[in-house]
């Protein structure tokens, strides 16, 4: 971006203007002036992570220390949600800010064939997209655009390559083509079409990732990639990172440490039903936590936005008090943690019962480089920058969900939800029936409230309809 388009994407975004008239010169290239450094961001998302898998968020039979630690620094949500039940839809919405029923990428990467038809149903899933096209501008290419050096480590799945893919005029790229390094990236160590790895433990049988000692474990090897990663931007110069370390933990299939996994069978029971699965947890906190030392120990935490979350609800763990689990849109496949640090701008250790999604972490960190959304892209989240550091109300009404499709245990029923205030309505397509829920007071949604309150089901279901209409959503289709 040159100096005269950089002045006049600012003219265009009043709302920072508040900040003083110095902000002007954070918004410009360093060519243009010499300027204040621009924020470092980390974003760290966890795969499959539930709402209720961290000590700070409840569970105190597991040790999170590092995560309790960052949250403790920052600030916690307890109402964010995933873009979709499902990872891939939340990872491309996080990249371009747009919600997945506009993106048209619904359902995880490998998902069920075209025209898939549950057995027992007449109810056809729509035909989505299952890769991120090279087209969309994503959040690492205007990050690296305005002087950021970027580096990606961990899960991708937005490049997966399906037969069923066709293209009228011209060859689709390959799956290499669609990686985070074609996608705005400088670096890429273990982004590819996989949605699992075959192993935590070297060899990995990751193609862009290979195992430095046989019985290397996978957290621990992309903490060292993300730090090494931070020293060398900062050994070239003042230039400000962008990391995306977007975890394979704890996705299965369940592998961890014998000495955690140990730990954890003593403590077998409610809250730990899987020991095996709170192993790999805190052996992923446990990574995360060398990265946020080596963070602090070079002296950039002041200067650096860490944002944590999970991509959508956890597979086969204990969601109490919410209900269900990936793949639907009951609260225990949407609602994840979410913690956000920034010192000298979001108040230590606070929370806020806030409703916030995906999309908003990808508005959020556009505002704090002082930039604004491509052009090309639609958005469909708002920065939290005003709440983060002056505690204003977000401004906005609802958050919209649409999951047509099917997970791979087959178990969910296709819909799509709205959250407003204090209620949640979920639309079945099945046979077009709605559910309403108080979640202030019935945070299990173990009370459908639909037939006791027509006129707010009426008005939320329409809501979300018109919803649905303006984002192109795709719908299922009965069989003939």
């Amino acid at each position: 971006m040159g100096c005269q388009q950089a002045k006049k994407s600012f003219s265009q975004f009043p709302s920072l203007v508040f900040i003083s008239s110095l902000v002007l010169i954070f918004a410009l290239p360093s060519n243009c002036w010499s300027a204040e450094r621009l924020p470092n961001v980390v974003l760290i998302m966890a795969d499959d992570l539930g709402w209720k898998d961290l000590h700070c968020y409840g569970n105190e039979k597991l040790d999170t220390p590092n995560i309790d630690r960052l949250a403790k620094q920052g600030l916690l949500f307890t109402d964010a949600y995933s873009a979709a039940p499902v990872c891939t839809p939340t990872r491309a919405a996080l990249m371009t800010g747009e919600s997945p029923a506009r993106l048209n990428i619904t359902n995880h990467a490998g998902g069920h064939p075209p025209n898939f038809r549950k057995p027992g149903t007449n109810l056809i899933t729509p035909i989505w997209l299952r890769y991120l096209p090279l087209e969309r501008v994503t959040l690492a290419e205007q990050l690296k655009q305005a002087g950021y050096a970027t580096g990606f480590v961990g899960k991708w799945h937005l490049s997966h390559r399906d037969k069923s893919d066709t293209a009228s005029d011209k060859e689709l790229p390959t799956e290499p083509e669609l990686r985070p390094e074609h996608q705005g990236f400088d670096i890429n160590l273990g982004g590819c079409q996989l949605g699992g790895p075959p192993s935590y433990f070297s060899p990995y049988k990751i193609p862009n990732l290979k195992g430095k000692s046989d019985g290397e474990y996978l957290p621990d090897r992309c903490a060292d990639e993300c730090i090494d990663f931070i020293k060398s931007t900062k050994s070239k110069g003042d230039r400000p990172f962008f990391l995306c370390w977007w975890n394979y933990s704890v996705h299965y299939p369940f592998q961890a440490p014998a000495d955690l996994i140990a730990k954890y069978e003593m403590r077998k029971g409610p809250g730990i039903e899987n020991p095996t699965y709170a192993a790999m947890i805190e052996g992923m906190d446990a990574s995360i936590g060398k990265l946020l030392d080596a963070i602090d120990t070079q002296g950039l935490g002041d200067d650096t936005l860490v944002i944590f979350t999970s991509d959508n609800g956890p597979f086969a763990a204990n969601v109490k008090p919410l209900r269900a689990e990936k793949g639907h849109l009951y609260e225990g496949g949407i609602r994840v943690p979410m913690i956000v640090r920034w010192p000298g701008h979001v108040m230590p250790a606070t929370r806020t019962s806030t409703p916030v999604v995906t999309m908003d972490i990808h508005a959020t960190i556009l505002a704090a480089a002082n930039l604004q959304a491509d052009p090309s892209n639609t958005p469909d989240g708002i920065s939290l920058l005003p709440m983060l550091e002056g505690g204003a109300a977000l401004q906005r009404d609802s958050l919209y969900f649409h999951y047509p499709n099917y997970a791979f245990h087959k178990e969910n029923r296709l819909g799509s939800a709205i959250r407003s205030g204090d209620f949640k309505l979920i639309k079945y397509y099945d046979n077009d029936s709605v559910e309403l829920y108080n979640l202030r007071e019935d945070i299990s949604e173990s009370r459908d409230i639909a037939q006791e309150m027509p006129n707010k089901a009426s008005q939320l279901r329409s809501e979300l309809e018109q919803w649905l209409q303006a984002t192109g959503a795709s719908q299922p289709q009965h069989a003939d």
